[in-house]
This record gives structure tokens, sequence and C-alpha cells, in this order.
């Protein structure tokens, strides 16, 4: 029988954890519910013990009997044992945020990293939040100059940990004024889609397509049908024209197919929006 690969829940950072925490809600949900079986991985930040203990208490709020965290300090740690049963058992893994090269560094091509692409294609839910989004794409963003016009040079890309295809992943995306970075980015990768999340927002994906949840939107760019650029020849800091690029704005509720790069724009989507309010 064929498997049905687990629910991917990308998360723009700085999602709610002291009210109704409706995302990592819907996290706990489709690992689940109550039977779940939660690793929260901090290897993504410096301060592991602190950010465990505060993802450790919002799931134990939920209603989450199991979760567990569990930090990579190196990759002799990414290769052992107990890592490998604690990804094998878990229903659900969540990244925590912090800096998206330490996770591909520390676990990139470890027994963990294999241990949660072979979970998650048995059906594992996984999730990551700032950090943790970024990394979900083959390539990522690593570093990158907010608040400013698309130009060569101002964001820093890398491999990422390959668990969503032909995307690159933009966090806290409104919030810090990172339109000018993605456009960036996907120009010079224009076979990709750029995803910008916002705070307190999340993509849930399955099977090619995401629906979005939270306070915020995710903007989708597409440079597929790209008519013009002047990116070839441009030097570092030179200003990027980009002629016939897609832009939309899906806020909760919305869905898009990946596989098509289109919007699924359902007849009661202004309906259900308002329902919602």
């Amino acid at each position: 029988m064929s498997q049905t690969p687990g629910h991917l829940v990308v998360i723009g950072g700085a999602e709610d954890k002291k009210g109704e925490c409706k995302i990592l809600r819907e996290f706990v949900r489709l690992a689940g519910g109550p039977h779940a079986r939660i690793v929260v991985i901090t290897v993504a930040t410096e301060l592991p013990l602190e950010v465990g203990a505060e993802y450790l208490e919002v799931f134990d709020r939920i209603g989450v009997e199991d979760v567990r965290t569990f930090d990579v300090s190196n990759r002799e740690n990414a290769n052992s044992v107990s890592a490998v049963k604690a990804i094998e058992k878990a229903t659900g893994v969540f990244f925590t945020g912090g800096d998206q090269v330490r996770i591909t560094n520390l676990l990139g091509g470890t027994k963990i990293d294999a241990a949660l692409h072979k979970r998650h294609e048995e059906g594992m839910v996984l999730a990551g939040t700032s950090a943790g989004a970024s990394m979900m794409s083959t390539t990522m963003i690593i570093e990158g100059v907010p608040e400013t016009n698309p130009r060569i040079g101002i964001v820093e890309m890398a491999p990422g940990m390959e668990f969503i295809p032909g995307v690159v992943i933009d966090q806290h995306f409104a919030q810090r004024g990172r339109l000018g970075r993605l456009l960036s980015a996907v120009a010079q990768y224009p076979h990709h889609l750029g995803l910008g999340i916002d705070e307190n927002t999340a993509l849930v994906l399955q099977n090619h397509e995401f629906v979005v949840i939270g306070d915020g939107a995710v903007t989708v760019i597409d440079a597929g049908a790209l008519i013009y650029s002047n990116l070839p020849g441009l030097r570092k800091n030179d200003d990027l024209a980009l002629c016939g690029v897609a832009l939309h704005i899906l806020p909760a509720g919305y869905r898009f197919n990946l596989r098509e790069r289109t919007p699924v724009i359902e007849k009661d989507a202004t309906k259900a929006d308002r329902t919602r309010s």
C-alpha cells in the first residue's frame, strides 16, 4: 500500500504561545491530538534549555502528555541511536527558531536527517517556526537585507533540508519588510516559488497544496512567467528590474497548489473569511 506523507506546518515565526495558540493546536491535532508524541528539536537556537522549556510548557498546556525536547550540539549527537529512536517514535516533530545554518550544518546528511525524511514520508507531521521554516526548502535564505528594493547581493542562499522542493521560504515577512529580499532570491532562482510567511501565520502543506492559517498572510512570488530581467551583467548592489512577476497574497483560509503554481479559489472563500472574523 502506498503511504501518504505527513503534513508540513511551516510557521513565519512569533506564533502565539499564550492565547488561543491556534497554529500550535493545529500542529498537535494533525499529530494525533491528546495521543500525539511530540519531539521539540532545539538545534537552531543557542539557548536550547530556555527555548525547549517554553515549548514544553505550551504543549503541556495544550494537552499533550508525551512531549520531550531534543538538542543537537554536534554531529555525533545527530547520529546517535537515541536520537533516531526519538524520531521513529514521534508522531510530530517541531523545529524551533534560531539560525537555520545551525540546522543544516548539524543535521544535514546525518541519521536524524534520514529518520526525519523517512518518518515524514510515512505520515509523521513536521513543523518549524522562523529558522525552522526556512530550512524546509531545498534552497534557503540564510541572510539578507530587509526593507529595501530588490538588488543584487542583498540575499545569501544555501542548501536547505529538502522537505519542500521548488520553493524559497522567508519568514517574519511583512513585519520585517522582506519583500525586496525575497524578490531578489526568486530573481536568481526563477524556477522556485517564493513563499513569504508573516508572523503568527503558517502554511499547512500536504500533497502539493497548502492552506493558510493564523493572523497574517502568505505571499507567493512566481517568476515563472518572467518576461524581462536585467539580472545578467549586474554587479553587487545594482537595482533589479523584473517584469511579469506574479504576486499572490493569501490570508487565512486560502489555498495554493505548488505543483500547478496557482491559487485554489473557492466560491465561498470570502464568506468563510467573514465568518472567521
